[in-house]
């Protein structure tokens, strides 16, 4: 329900909090009796009357300074001023403090869909002074001014680390009949820490402070509005729409804030050329670059449109002219485009990108201007039925960029949860206490996936699969992409039996060759199914795609329409109608794609709320970003229903805050294959696992490629053999390793001839990724257990070194490993910056390089820059075709000396949910440096099918051993029975 728009505050609305107050005798002095006008009174001293003079006196006062009354779960602060008439503080835990601040009287109790856990009614203190309300729960101290109710908030050593600076009003505006309100709320202005999180946004931004970000779902960028601090604490903005860090104000078209002139300096818009096949065939003024949505293509040239109305084969367009400032400072500007695109301000290049024609992105750059002053710009664009526009926002002063501010549009409340920590680590425990454990993913999910766009046919499928066995090249996971179904037939949930005569054989055939199968699973119908027929005769499908008549890209288009999960009934019927359909052949997993809902790329914003609502909720624009999270909930709760005992695993293209709670896995989308999206990956992924999700991939070698590729010119294909590889490189240490993409197709032999260079090293990586499979495992196994992270940025784990916080293409795999992914063609060494405090090995030499510099590291073809710290203990195993195959292979310890180490082994069953009552084992393993001491622990707990006798090899590495010499004889080999055993180093 909407709340009412603000009213004019009134003294009385002070009258219930006093009226509270005068019913605690005990206290009657102490909160009545005090104030600038009043001098200290007790009641035993006051006639009625004098009472009552005092009674008015203490009123009047109490209006000056606010109030406030304690709850079962926290405080409520009346404002003696200030956009806020309420203010509310929660207690959820020792560590996190839940604020809403309300324009209305009253705080509506609405639900969140990201947070589960429920405030505590225990184990705090609320006290008053120097005009300030003191809420302490353990780590976290809230205060709020009872002046004006700004909040702020204390660590543990009572230090200030986020302090809201003023707030801004709540402007009330209505949607669908419903009132909402904008709101905007400023933190920590000009500060100087470092923030992460936001989920995934793929402009290569790693630190945020000082960078705009806009929140909402779409392919490639996932909206979690979830931020962490280098001062230990997190922001969860509970809000469902989109929501903008950094710049209140939305980018908007360049002419709203600059004077934009033509080629010739005459006011009025660019000087448009468009050019066919390189003849000029026409010249205009444009007041702005703008063919950014799909309402914007009437706006291209009538005489240069084929019959169909599209643009003709061989355009171009050229825009020139100068931009003139209004402000002087650091200008913001994006270019959203696809297909081939630069940008050029006083003839230096800002931006040289293609996207696939059908999904442009936003690349962001800046400028330094003087207001009054002249810059040139010239945009070349060939569109091939794509989109483009100049995008611009004026400078705010320093101290409000460098500030932690959330902005969204639709709103009741300002909404959101303070988390505390002692390191980053901890910060993401507290999303995760508020928001749901991370569910435990099958082991086997961490081998590696073969997938691509698509398998047409049965025996396609199961050929690949024959052929990684045969090659012995090590694979997990086939994945079956979309349209396995006919083509009018989307949403049936159907085989197209010409292709797929016999699912249930298909089924069999994978797992006989001990792989498993992901398919793809759409929320998108076609009206003439019987599964959008039932869905819509209840009022679950969205309308206004088929009302507009919307055509798809298959075939001759068909119309097509989401449906609404945001009922129990809908996700029900949702997942029965998968279940029936495709739930008893035996499928592991379940691949959720275009869950943003993506309706259509190319739509704008307005047009997109429309189509994705109403929901069962409310309007499209208030749960904006929360499809996902509720869509997925369908397949999560429906395969826990029919077997409550297995690791339900699924895959999604988009996310939200808390849907790490129901298995769910996340990739980066339909990213294209160039080196600058390959090197946008490393950011964004690391920002969405320090956003609290820590199963992460992308595909492989990008998922749209340009055609030089396609034609497998012979000039080109060195290159995207290259990129393939390089990729390839870095997806054996992302937490999931999954090839997939358009043609060319990606299986190791279509991407390389065995023998080659090539050929060997995307083996060689397979093969590693194995290898590493006992220290990935226990990765993923304490995500749950200990709120991991698999993909780690730097400042995780190397907090004090300020450096580190700004590298955006390098991380942390685990806390031993650190990643250097080569992003440019024909590189063959690489800057990488070693982070102070420890000494860092290289992984192919065994050399030994001190932290806190930047060196150039060899990067030959088959080797990724790759180093690993001192003290690290990192188990390891010998090759297996697929997880699980030998579990009692030898592992072995190796150790990085130099330091003293610890190390856990984790171990459970891998397949099951038993691992959550308890059936683990944990085998801790120290390294003394001094003394060349190993101590393997007595092994703690144990799960159904444990290994209980195994052999362990120890290899040491800092006096010339290599790393990669696999197969080199150990420094020591002792038979483990669960009992601690004592290795000394020689």
């Amino acid at each position: 329900m909407g709340l009412r728009p603000p009213v004019e505050r009134r003294p009385d609305r002070l009258r219930p909090q006093l009226h509270r107050r005068l019913a605690d005798p005990a206290g009657q002095a102490r909160h009545l009796l005090t104030g600038p006008a009043m001098r200290i009174l007790t009641l035993s001293s006051l006639g009625s009357a004098a009472f009552s003079l005092a009674l008015m006196a203490s009123t009047s006062a109490f209006a000056l300074d606010g109030g406030f009354e304690k709850t079962a779960d926290g405080v409520i602060v009346t404002p003696a001023s200030g956009p806020a008439k309420k203010v509310r503080l929660q207690v959820m835990s020792d560590r996190a403090i839940r604020v809403t601040a309300s324009p209305t009287e009253t705080i509506d109790a609405l639900q969140s869909l990201m947070v589960i856990a429920q405030p505590k009614t225990s184990g705090f203190t609320v006290t008053e002074a120097g005009g300030k309300v003191v809420l302490k729960a353990g780590k976290a101290t809230a205060e709020v001014a009872l002046a004006t109710g700004a909040v702020s908030f204390k660590d543990a050593a009572g230090k200030t680390v986020l302090a809201e600076q003023g707030r801004q009003a709540f402007k009330p505006h209505t949607i669908d009949g419903k009132n909402f309100y904008a709101i905007s709320q400023r933190f920590n202005p000009n500060t100087d820490e470092g923030f992460y999180g936001l989920g995934q946004h793929q402009n290569g931004q790693m630190n945020y402070n000082g960078q705009d970000v806009e929140l909402a779902q779409y392919n490639r960028d996932i909206a979690i509005p979830f931020v962490l601090s280098t001062r230990n604490y997190g922001v969860l903005w509970d809000n469902n729409g989109i929501t903008r860090f950094g710049d209140p104000t939305p980018y908007a078209l360049a002419s709203r804030d600059l004077k934009v002139t033509d080629a010739n300096g005459k006011p009025g818009g660019f000087t448009a050329k468009y050019y066919v096949n390189g003849a000029l065939k026409l010249t205009r003024t444009e007041a702005d670059i703008d063919y950014q949505f799909l309402d914007d293509a009437p706006k291209w040239p009538a005489e240069l449109q084929t019959a169909d109305k599209k643009p003709v084969e061989g355009a171009t367009v050229v825009w020139e002219g100068y931009v003139e400032p209004k402000t002087s400072g650091v200008q913001k500007f994006k270019l959203y485009s696809s297909s081939y695109a630069k940008i050029y301000v006083d003839g230096q290049l800002k931006i040289d990108r293609w996207r696939q024609n059908w999904n442009p992105w936003f690349h962001n750059f800046t400028v330094p201007m003087k207001a009054g002053s002249k810059h040139k710009v010239r945009v070349e664009w060939d569109p091939n039925q794509g989109y483009v526009a100049l995008l611009h926002n004026d400078p705010i002063p320093a101290a409000q960029q460098k500030s932690l501010t959330l902005t969204s549009e639709v709103a009741h409340t300002i909404d959101y949860y303070f988390v505390a920590g002692d390191n980053l680590d901890q910060v993401v425990s507290g999303y995760r206490e508020l928001t749901g454990k991370s569910q435990a993913l099958p082991r086997w999910s961490y081998g590696f996936w073969q997938s691509r766009q698509r398998y047409n046919t049965q025996d396609e499928l199961v050929g690949v699969v024959k052929e990684y066995r045969k090659r012995q090249v090590p694979l997990d996971n086939i994945v079956l992409d979309w349209r396995y179904w006919k083509d009018d037939s989307w949403g049936s949930h159907k085989f197209d039996e010409t292709r797929f005569p016999d699912p249930a054989k298909m089924l069999k055939d994978v797992h006989d060759e001990n792989a498993h199968f992901m398919i793809s699973i759409w929320p998108k119908f076609y009206p003439t199914t019987k599964n959008y027929k039932e869905l819509d005769a209840k009022g679950y499908m969205y309308h206004r795609n088929v009302e507009q008549g919307a055509l798809d890209w298959v075939g001759p288009g068909y119309l097509n329409s989401f449906y609404d999960p945001y009922t129990q009934e809908a996700r029900d019927i949702y997942w029965r109608q998968v279940k029936e359909n495709l739930g008893g052949i035996g499928i592991d997993a379940w691949w959720m794609d275009s869950d943003e809902p993506d309706m259509h790329s190319n739509l704008d914003i307005p047009e997109r709320t429309l189509r994705m609502g109403p929901t069962a909720k409310g309007p499209g624009a208030e749960f904006f970003n929360s499809y996902p999270l509720i869509h997925t909930q369908a397949v999560f709760d429906g395969e826990h229903a029919r077997d409550p005992n297995k690791r339900s695993y699924i895959f999604s293209r988009s996310g939200f805050g808390g849907i790490q709670r129901q298995g769910v896995a996340l990739w980066s989308g339909d990213v294209v294959a160039r080196w600058d999206d390959f090197k946008d990956q490393i950011s964004a992924g690391v920002n969405l696992s320090m956003s609290g999700i820590p199963n992460w991939t992308t595909d492989i070698g990008g998922f749209s490629v340009e055609q030089r590729y396609e034609k497998r010119d012979p000039k080109h294909w060195p290159e995207w053999q290259e990129l393939n590889l390089r990729w390839y490189q870095f997806g054996a240490f992302s937490p999931l390793f999954r090839s997939h993409g358009e043609e060319p197709f990606r299986e190791i032999w279509n991407l390389a001839d065995e023998g080659t260079e090539v050929y060997n090293s995307l083996v060689w990586y397979d093969q590693l990724r194995y290898r590493l499979m006992p220290y990935t495992l226990t990765l993923a196994g304490e995500t749950y257990h200990r709120d991991g992270s698999i993909m780690r940025g730097l400042v995780m784990d190397y907090p004090n070194d300020l450096k580190a916080r700004d590298v955006n293409d390098e991380y942390l795999y685990g806390s031993a490993f650190l990643v250097a992914p080569v992003t440019s063609f024909k590189a063959r060494s690489r800057e990488v910056y070693l982070p102070a405090g420890t000494t860092w090995y290289d992984f192919q030499t065994g050399k030994a390089h001190p932290g806190g510099q930047t060196i150039k590291a060899d990067a030959p073809l088959n080797r990724m820059p790759l180093f690993v710290k001192a003290g690290a203990i990192v188990p390891t195993t010998e090759v297996q075709q697929y997880v699980g195959e030998k579990p009692d292979l030898p592992i072995t310890l190796v150790i990085y000396t130099g330091k003293d180490g610890k190390y856990e082994l984790y171990e459970d069953d891998g397949l099951t949910l038993a691992y959550q009552r308890g059936a683990y084992s944990r085998i801790p393993i120290s390294y003394d440096n001094a003394s060349g001491r190993v101590v393997i622990g007595a092994r703690s707990g144990k799960f159904d099918g444990m290994v209980d006798k195994r052999t362990f090899k120890i290899r040491f590495i800092g006096a010339g051993a290599k790393p990669t010499d696999f197969d080199a004889a150990p420094d020591a080999t002792v038979e483990y029975a669960g009992d601690a055993v004592v290795v000394t180093r020689k």
